[in-house]
């Protein structure tokens, strides 16, 4: 009995292994795939020799193309012919380019693509005839949050949250009207919400635009949001909370940053050096590095740009029937009389000419022929957004508004010896 359940559990055993040895039907192979060439600047550089680059001293166009055995009538033809495509003129040194030559013998340029920036990019297409355009490379944008309490200045707290410095000038000149970014206290808070570049998802690019933003200076918070309000020229300007228009007609100071308030308006100072008789004072000091720009607070028309005695070089803008400004002291002037300006604009460097002790910019500022002092006046400020507007403005602002209350706040880290701490946050 034994005998014979032993022999059916061996047949049963080797009817699984038969059946594992079966042979299995065979699966045709896919045929395999021809792999597309891979194309950079829209050229595959496989069919190319590639000379990778940079314009040194002494390098023009014509000089490097007339090296890799392009014929001058070519050379004249992009000169000639696209000089608002690509001024030959304008190339710089240190910018990088990169040259695809014939692959046989004779090794002759057949693209040129000068690199413009980091994402723009000019391509000379030498082959048959000439032709030149303007590119740009494939930029992805990442969503990036922060948010810092500030212990020193804003561009330190930015810089130890690992982020890009221009954000520091993005972010001042959203708040040039309403906060002085040069005088900023110990524990203001910031938040924003900003998109960084990548060219192919990996090569940095810089910042991209500011969605939103919080700044809360001395206590005060201040939301800004971009938005268009004017649809007919699309002007875009940041707005806050309640729908106002962050722009003032002024900046708040004539220097944007690293300066320190020397001297303020005060008709009754008293200077020792002339035996403490009273010597008024009717412009505000902005001391700071000789060479630092000065930019016109609003926009007019420049009506002096010249030099004369104590006040050294200076220009004087007319901005309309009740407000002129001057700035004194110049190193040098940008702008020449009847020059229109726009508020922001370089229009002269701090220096040291005419009386003063110090490189700083003297600030003076016209109400009605009479000089006043610019941070007790009133200042008129941009439109705010229309009414037919207003609802639209407040509900696409809110869930942006409710991202920067969400935002970890991270205070700035004190920096140790010898060792640098930095955090990062997304």
């Amino acid at each position: 009995m034994h005998k014979i359940i032993g022999a059916i559990l061996i047949l049963a055993m080797l009817g699984s292994c038969k059946q594992t040895k079966e042979p299995v039907e065979e699966v045709a192979k896919a045929e395999p795939i021809e792999k597309l060439p891979e194309l950079h600047y829209g050229f595959n550089l496989d069919e190319f020799k590639v000379v990778h680059d940079t314009v040194r001293n002494g390098d023009s166009f014509g000089e490097l193309m007339l090296k890799n055995n392009v014929d001058y009538p070519k050379i004249a033809a992009v000169s000639e012919n696209y000089r608002d495509t690509f001024d030959v003129r304008k190339i710089m040194v240190g910018k990088p380019y990169i040259i695809l030559k014939s692959k046989d013998t004779s090794e002759v340029a057949k693209v040129f693509i000068y690199q413009n920036d980091k994402i723009n990019y000019t391509v000379v297409d030498l082959r048959d005839s000439v032709v030149a355009y303007k590119d740009k490379k494939k930029v992805t944008l990442r969503e990036r949050e922060i948010g810092g309490i500030i212990e020193h200045s804003l561009s330190m707290s930015i810089d130890t949250l690992g982020v890009d410095y221009n954000l520091t000038f993005m972010l001042s000149d959203i708040y040039a009207w309403t906060i002085d970014f040069g005088r900023l206290d110990k524990g203001d808070k910031f938040k924003v919400i900003f998109d960084e570049r990548y060219i192919n998802d990996s090569i940095y690019a810089g910042i991209g635009s500011i969605k939103a933003a919080y700044f809360e200076h001395k206590g005060k918070p201040i939301y800004a949001f971009p938005y268009i309000s004017d649809s007919t020229h699309n002007i875009l300007e940041y707005f806050d909370q309640d729908a106002n228009n962050l722009r003032s007609t002024f900046l708040r100071a004539p220097v944007k940053f690293k300066y320190r308030l020397s001297s303020r308006y005060n008709l009754k100072r008293r200077i020792a050096y002339y035996g403490y008789k009273v010597r008024p004072h009717k412009g505000t000091d902005f001391a700071a590095p000789i060479g630092t720009p000065i930019v016109a607070t609003a926009d007019g028309i420049v009506t002096e740009s010249t030099r004369r005695g104590g006040n050294g070089k200076y220009v004087k803008i007319r901005h309309n029937d009740t407000y002129s400004t001057q700035y004194l002291h110049m190193k040098a002037q940008n702008v020449k009389k009847g020059d229109f300006v726009r508020q922001g604009d370089v229009i002269g460097w701090i220096g040291m000419t005419g009386n003063t002790g110090g490189p700083h910019v003297c600030y003076r500022f016209w109400k009605n022929g009479r000089q006043v002092d610019p941070f007790k006046e009133e200042l008129p400020s941009a439109e705010p957004i229309a009414d037919s507007l207003r609802a639209d403005y407040l509900a696409y602002i809110q869930p942006l508004r409710d991202q920067l209350d969400c935002i970890e706040l991270i205070e700035q880290t004190p920096v140790e010896p010898e060792e640098t701490l930095i955090s990062y946050t997304q």
